[in-house]
């Protein structure tokens, strides 16, 4: 009999009871014996050793009956309810620092999951398991960010079945009212995929089992009317999203192109595709993003207007594209390839017929132009980027596209620059650099790129020591661009900056799954240490830190280290090489973590000392300060 039956059996015979005696639950082993259906959950589980300061009660509604489980500090660990007064377990409820993140459902009640949801810090995805397999076949709700990642997890998986669940499929496109053809160039691209996704894992040398996701990287999303006619209704997708994912120790792209809104879903149109070596090339328009083909219908007969010359360019377009240079290709070839693909795109810019055309050709030939010249195969292309500037700034001073093709160009130049540059001259770049950044924040303060530019230049003034500086960068953030990630870090930054004598305040979780928070350390001295195992000075400062962790430990002195490493993997192995005893912090997201964005950390090691009242001793202190004060400051209550 398997444990869910188990539980089962005696969630019967308790909640039957009239009259729930203490014996009634479940013990805390077996309640806390549960799993969630699906794998990737985190949620609070106690070690063993302090099972038996947890409890199992039951818990009764106007609707529901149930047990509630709690942890060592009365926490909310699990949740077991019958809604349909059955006198049987339909619900499976897990929690983290007391949110609910996790329920297995049983909406049909014949004992087995069909459904699946993440709640609150997990996320938004609500599955659909039609045959009760344990696999998710559709999605009822799943953010854009959540469908990326789970697609990146299916290409590390190999897992057809998981990819399936996330391409826009022939219900999806009647739900949407598209066109004859665009639905069948959509139905074309996502066709048999589990072939395309082993094409795409075979052509990759970066995914793997141990590739780890880091984040969802897109601009903002796009609206394309009904009336453009290529649907019964408006379109909401995403044109180009990428992901972004840890391979071998480096950052790889996955492209994940065009992502269409379907109902509270967030659906693929093709298989994603990891960029490497010398052949990235990325596409920004798809399927749904190409410019709408003017129509006329007179006397009933549509006719488009699309130029026969703007069709065959799309067609030369895409013919290139298919037979694009292999990652064993010369030099020369990759240079002929980006020359030939920037000749067209810019031919498709002079036959645009609307604004909007013309701005989508010359964002795509701007990204291919800009992504050439970073990665050494395009070398005529900086020339390009400058004509196609001057162009712009001409033609449309004031449209968005200007900044847009400035910031590309100014990143291609400097990262070119940077390659061919002396280890003498490379300070003269790095000052004119941010000499190139201030201009462009001045010049253009609303543009999207306004505040990369000025998160970039609040971070070196604070490198270079100069905090006024920064602190102007990071306010400028904090009130024009809050709710970009720049502006978050800024805020953090702040935060930090002006931490000293304020109250220090983190909650997060530990390594064994249990929340920590800051204020469990009051009354005594702590140091908090962000850090890395690939932090050398880090690793460098570990003998002094040990020493002085032995020495006065007995005396009040704690310290609570804050991982920032991008994946899990490595760093117990650390910790037991370099003999750590303290305790650690750990969130998802390693330097864009919450944690990290809370007080907005930009180096490592970061060390801040916490007094015994909970407020900031010092924002930033070293191993040398703390082996001279820590005595004094121990002594201050």
């Amino acid at each position: 009999m398997n444990a869910r039956l188990v539980i089962l059996l005696v969630a019967s015979c308790c909640l039957m009871t009239s009259t729930v005696r203490a014996a009634d639950p479940p013990s805390a082993k077996l309640a806390l014996a549960f799993r969630p259906g699906q794998k990737d959950v985190e949620y609070d589980t106690p070690m063993l050793s302090e099972y038996d300061k947890c409890k199992v009660a039951v818990e009764r509604t106007a609707k529901t009956s149930g047990w509630i489980v709690t942890g060592p500090s009365s926490e909310v660990l699990r949740r077991f309810i019958d809604t349909n007064g059955d006198n049987v377990v339909d619900q499976w409820r897990y929690y983290q620092r007391g949110l609910e993140v996790y329920r297995d459902i049983d909406s049909n009640f014949n004992n087995k999951t069909d459904q699946c949801r993440w709640l609150n810090t997990a996320g938004t995805r609500w599955g659909i398991d039609n045959n009760e397999d344990g696999r998710i076949d559709s999605w009822k709700i799943i953010s854009a960010e959540e469908a990326a990642r789970q697609a990146v997890e299916a290409l590390i998986q190999g897992d057809a079945s998981l990819l399936q669940s996330l391409l826009i499929d022939a219900s999806d496109i009647r739900t949407l009212g598209l066109n004859a053809d665009i639905s069948g160039k959509l139905l074309e691209s996502v066709a048999d995929p589990a072939k395309k996704l082993q094409a795409a894992i075979a052509a990759s040398k970066s995914i793997n089992a141990k590739t780890k996701w880091l984040r969802f990287d897109s601009s903002r999303p796009s609206l394309i009317p009904a009336d453009d006619g290529k649907a019964t209704r408006d379109l909401t997708i995403y044109e180009n999203a990428m992901a972004i994912v840890e391979a071998n120790g480096d950052a790889v792209l996955v492209q994940i192109g065009e992502m269409i809104r379907v109902g509270d879903s967030w659906k693929l149109t093709r298989v994603p595709q990891p960029l490497e070596g010398k052949t990235i090339r990325i596409t920004v328009s798809g399927i749904l993003m190409q410019p709408p083909a003017a129509t006329s219908t007179a006397g009933g007969t549509t006719v488009s207007s699309l130029s026969p010359e703007t069709q065959k360019l799309l067609e030369a377009l895409r013919d290139l594209d298919n037979a694009s240079p292999t990652a064993t290709a010369t030099p020369t070839a990759l240079a002929t390839f980006n020359a030939k693909r920037v000749d067209l795109l810019a031919k498709l810019v002079e036959t645009s017929r609307t604004d909007a055309e013309r701005v989508q050709w010359t964002r795509q030939m701007v990204d291919g132009i800009a992504s050439a010249v970073q990665t050494g195969t395009f070398p005529a292309g900086l020339t390009r980027l400058k004509r196609i500037e001057a162009d712009v700034a001409r033609t449309s001073p004031k449209s968005s596209i200007r900044p847009y093709v400035t910031y590309r160009r100014m990143l291609a130049e400097y990262t070119l620059n940077l390659q061919q540059a002396t280890t003498e001259k490379r300070q003269a770049l790095q000052v004119q650099w941010l000499k190139d950044l201030e201009a462009f924040a001045a010049a253009y303060p609303t543009a999207d790129d306004a505040s990369d530019a000025q998160l970039q230049l609040a971070v070196a003034n604070e490198f270079a020591g100069k905090t006024t500086d920064a602190r102007k960068w990071y306010d400028r953030l904090v009130d024009k661009h809050a709710d970009s990630n720049a502006g978050q870090r800024a805020a953090g930054a702040v935060r930090r900056l002006d931490l000293q004598g304020k109250r220090f305040s983190l909650t997060g979780k530990g390594l064994t799954g249990r929340t920590i928070s800051a204020a469990d350390y009051r009354g005594k001295l702590l140091l908090v240490l962000y850090w890395s195992t690939w932090c050398k000075p880090c690793t460098e400062d570990l003998p002094q830190l040990r020493a002085l962790y032995a020495q006065y430990h007995d005396l009040g002195f704690e310290v609570l280290g804050i991982n920032l490493d991008a994946t899990i993997d490595p760093v117990a192995p650390y910790l037991k090489q370099h003999r750590v005893t303290w305790p650690q912090m750990r969130e998802e997201g390693g330097l864009e973590s919450e944690p990290a964005k809370a007080y907005g950390v930009i180096s490592l090691p970061t060390m801040i000392l916490v007094g015994r009242d909970g407020k900031a001793i010092k924002r930033s202190v070293s191993v040398g300060e703390l082996k001279q004060s820590l005595p004094d400051w121990l002594k201050t209550k």
